[in-house]
C-alpha cells in the first residue's frame, strides 16, 4: 500500500487528490522514545546512528482542513518542532491540539509553545478532565495557561466536538496505565469517511468495545503497533501490557479483506521490526491483509 500511494501521488499529484477534502497525515510512527531512543545499544539504533536508516519521528497525526486552512495535531510529541516543520509551519491561530494522555511522547512537545520557544498565543488544547488538570496544575506545564500560550478545552468521553461545518471528533476512554490522566482514543468524522485514532491502549480484551466492530465501522483504523510480538524487550513485557501487532492480527483475522486493510498499525517501539520494510516481520503484515503505518502518509477523509 505505501508503494501504490507513493505512485499515486507521482502520477496525479497530492495537492489534485486532496485539494478539497479534508485529510489526516501520519507525522510520526515511533513509540514515545523515538527511534533512535536514549542510550539504545541495540543494532536498531546503531543503525540510525550510522546514516544506514532513517530516523522515525515519535507518534503523532494531523487533521488538515485546505479550504479554511486550519491544522489539528493529535498528541504533542518530544518531535514537535519538527511535526510543525512538515505541515509547512501553520499559523497559530489555525492549529488546535488533541491529547491523548499524560506519558511523554505525547504531551511533552507543549513545551514549545511556551515563551522559550514559540510564545504563542490561545492555542486551543482539548484535553479530558484529569488531563486538564495535570496541566493546570503542574509546572512547567501551568505556565502556558497562565501565559495564556495554550487555551485548555475540556472534552468529556463520547462527547461530539464539531471543530467546522467538515470535520467533528469524538474521544474515547480506552484501558491504559493511567499514572497522571486518563487516556483516549479519537474518532475523526467528516460526512464521507471516518477514522479512529488509538496510539495506546492495554491489551484489546481489557476494553469495553469489541475491536472488529469498531474497524467495521470506520474507513481506516490507526492502532496501537508498539511491539510487535513478546519476548521483543528484556524486561517483563506485562509491564506494559500493548496489544502485540501479532495477537491484533490474529484477533482481527476472520474479518473480509476489505476491513483488514483499514487497519494502519502506528506507535512503534524501537525494538518493532515492523519499522524495517525489509524485515520478514514487516512483509507478514501485507501479506496478512494490513498496513504499517509511515511518515507522511495521507488518508483522505
Amino acid at each position: 500500500m505505501k508503494y501504490f500511494t507513493s505512485i499515486f501521488f507521482t502520477l496525479f499529484g497530492a495537492n489534485l487528490a486532496f485539494a478539497q477534502n479534508p485529510y489526516v497525515q501520519v507525522l510520526g510512527i515511533a513509540q514515545d522514545g523515538g527511534f533512535p531512543q536514549a542510550n539504545c545499544q541495540k543494532e536498531c539504533c546503531k543503525a540510525v546512528f550510522a546514516g544506514k536508516t532513517p530516523r522515525q519521528l515519535v507518534s503523532c497525526i494531523a487533521i488538515i482542513d485546505p479550504i479554511s486552512n486550519q491544522q489539528w495535531l493529535f498528541d504533542a510529541t518530544p518531535d514537535f518542532t519538527q511535526q510543525l516543520h512538515l505541515l509547512n509551519e501553520p499559523k497559530p491561530q489555525n492549529l488546535g491540539i488533541f491529547l491523548t494522555h499524560a506519558h511523554i511522547g505525547h504531551y511533552t512537545g507543549l513545551m514549545y509553545l511556551g515563551r522559550e520557544a514559540m510564545g504563542s498565543n490561545h492555542v486551543k488544547v482539548y484535553a479530558m478532565p484529569k488531563m486538564k488538570t495535570f496541566i493546570e496544575q503542574n509546572g512547567p506545564w501551568s505556565q502556558l495557561v497562565s501565559l495564556k500560550n495554550i487555551d485548555l478545552q475540556l472534552i468529556k468521553e463520547d462527547s461530539l466536538i464539531k471543530l467546522n461545518e467538515r470535520i467533528s471528533v469524538q474521544a474515547f476512554r480506552v484501558p491504559h496505565r493511567d499514572e497522571f490522566s486518563e487516556t483516549v482514543g479519537y474518532k475523526i468524522i467528516t460526512s464521507d469517511k471516518s477514522l479512529i485514532f488509538i496510539p495506546d491502549i492495554d491489551k484489546w480484551q481489557k476494553w469495553n468495545k469489541d475491536l472488529a466492530t469498531m474497524v467495521k465501522s470506520v474507513d481506516y483504523a490507526l492502532l496501537d503497533g508498539t511491539f510487535y510480538q513478546d519476548g521483543e524487550i528484556s524486561r517483563p513485557m506485562s509491564e506494559v501490557p500493548h496489544p502485540f501487532v501479532s495477537e491484533t492480527m490474529a484477533l482481527l483475522a476472520p474479518l473480509a479483506a476489505k476491513e483488514k486493510s483499514k487497519v494502519h498499525f502506528i506507535h512503534f517501539n524501537h525494538t518493532n521490526p515492523v519499522m524495517n520494510e525489509k524485515s520478514a516481520a514487516y512483509k507478514v503484515v501485507h501479506q496478512k491483509g494490513f498496513q504499517v503505518a509511515f511518515q507522511g502518509q495521507k488518508l483522505r477523509l
